[in-house]
């Protein structure tokens, strides 16, 4: 699914790899990430200085440690705002939001993973649990993952359903056979169910986004607490997300 990649600085890629230690946790100090990357202290130290003085990273100063910085994030807004999916897929959330009352996600494919892109909430709403944007998540244990799977050809399936799963709860299902029957549903029904399965409570039922070439895009899901997902309201929320998706694919 991935191809070979060419690293040409050694010396960048691992500084990237010690900035992208902060996506798993914040805030780190130089012991933690030396012990991390197998790597002197000293150097750590240097490169950590490094991405503070750029505004990469954040520095307290009373522990020591390091979090993330604004130019984090100012590299995270450009890179959301230049994606053609972002603009055509947001004003559609908002409705699709309004219309169901939950939270609605955007989610794309990386690898075995999903990134979430956006979040919108009902409009005066703040619903139980937090945003995700800009989170990874594993595609085996998320609607959004498993309807993305569900568009892709049976040779990367099975290479990302071959990988280790990790139980995130009591409900995820790791069992390789089984995900390739819920891959299969999702073809079939054209949107796939989390039940519980990523996070303990929260029930979510994903649609896939099609280009006009046919390949899947990404996924838009709505995301509600389990009480408030039987199957009659699964199958509201299915209609209704298959209607938007039909409409959002007419411009992707």
């Amino acid at each position: 699914m991935s191809e070979e990649k060419e690293i040409k600085v050694k010396s960048l890629q691992k500084a990237l790899e010690i900035l992208g230690c902060f996506v798993e946790k914040q805030p780190l100090g130089v012991t933690e990430i030396s012990e991390k990357m197998g790597l002197y202290k000293s150097n750590v130290h240097n490169i950590l200085m490094t991405f503070k003085a750029m505004d990469y990273l954040e520095q307290d100063p009373e522990t020591g440690k390091f979090s993330l910085g604004t130019a984090v994030f100012t590299l995270s807004r450009a890179l959301k705002e230049s994606l053609t999916i972002t603009k055509v897929v947001l004003p559609y959330m908002h409705q699709i939001a309004k219309e169901a009352g939950e939270l609605i996600y955007l989610a794309i494919p990386h690898e075995d993973e999903v990134v979430y892109l956006e979040a919108v909430y009902p409009e005066g709403q703040m619903l139980p649990g937090r945003s995700v944007t800009g989170e990874r998540s594993k595609m085996y244990c998320t609607s959004v993952g498993k309807v993305i799977l569900s568009q892709m050809p049976d040779e990367e399936v099975e290479e990302i359903l071959s990988r280790e799963k990790i139980p995130y709860t009591d409900y995820t299902i790791t069992d390789k056979e089984k995900l390739w029957e819920e891959v299969k549903n999702a073809r079939r029904d054209g949107y796939a169910v989390d039940n519980m399965e990523n996070t303990f409570g929260v029930k979510c039922v994903g649609v896939p986004l099609m280009n006009h070439m046919g390949k899947v895009e990404g996924a838009i899901s709505i995301s509600t607490p389990s009480l408030r997902m039987d199957d009659e309201k699964r199958d509201i929320f299915v209609q209704i997300l298959k209607r938007y998706a039909n409409e959002i694919q007419k411009r992707l």
